[in-house]
């Protein structure tokens, strides 16, 4: 299932979204250019900066290989390296669909925040469940998995056109936390049988990091119900639009008006 619109206005253009889109890009303009350039330069880029659970625990253990500042290092440089075109343009499509109007609730300072702290902890629940794989993580998935789950719980009545493909093709309107419902399903099913496999073959599963895309899914639901939204506060000025203007009390017969 593809999602293709929604129907959610916003009242702001989505200048950071473009941004964090535009660098993916870029840093895979990037990858693409070094493997038919300087293949061993791309070779060196993904064992210096992909994301790697194991290197966490040699960390935290003392290794003098690998520094814990270093190994979270990797998490936020991963967060906008992708291992191929399918990889990139399909997480590019989901944030251009869904972070325009969490960027819109949330304000352009404290969107980019939101999305780097969803990508933090969907690695770190994809290092916890996974200590010991030494297979390499890339991709902004778990940031846009928090993306997507901060769209569910705010904007759950909105509807989506998806693309339906299987069984033969069929585009039609439902609503968003029918989709999402289902993106969150197949990802638990998903990594109920990459565990199986793994216990079968008792060899590391690669390919999507489920554990990742779970648990940033979780960390969007949360945030955005404990982060303010834009027409809450103006945190230009630190004040509460509703009422309480601190600054504005502070200023309170000096002749003087607080800069909203």
């Amino acid at each position: 299932m593809i999602p293709l619109r929604d129907d959610q206005p916003r009242t702001t253009i989505p200048y950071v979204n473009y941004s964090i889109i535009a660098i993916n890009l870029a840093v895979f303009g990037f990858e693409v250019w070094a493997r038919f350039n300087d293949p061993p330069a791309l070779r060196s880029f993904f064992a210096r900066y992909a994301e790697v659970p194991n290197h966490f625990q040699l960390a935290f253990g003392g290794s003098s290989e690998f520094t814990i500042g270093a190994a979270f290092l990797t998490i936020f440089i991963s967060m906008f390296m992708h291992a191929g075109w399918l990889h990139v343009l399909g997480n590019m499509w989901f944030l251009w669909i869904f972070g325009d109007n969490i960027e819109d609730h949330l304000g352009h300072v404290v969107y980019p925040m939101f999305y780097l702290v969803c990508g933090l902890l969907a690695s770190m629940a994809h290092v916890y469940a996974n200590p010991d794989s030494t297979l390499p993580m890339v991709g902004a998935s778990g940031a846009i998995a928090g993306v997507m789950g901060a769209f569910l719980l705010r904007y759950p009545q909105a509807r989506i056109q998806v693309l339906w493909t299987w069984f033969g093709y069929r585009i039609f309107w439902m609503p968003a936390i029918g989709m999402l419902f289902y993106w969150f399903a197949l990802q638990l099913v998903g990594q109920a049988w990459v565990q199986y496999v793994s216990s079968r073959t008792h060899q590391q599963v690669g390919g999507v990091a489920y554990w990742a895309h779970l648990g940033g899914f979780v960390t969007g639901l949360i945030l955005i119900k404990v982060i303010p939204s834009r027409s809450e506060y103006n945190y230009g000025a630190w004040t509460k639009k509703e009422g309480k203007a601190v600054a504005a009390s502070a200023n309170q017969g000096s002749g003087s008006q607080p800069q909203l």
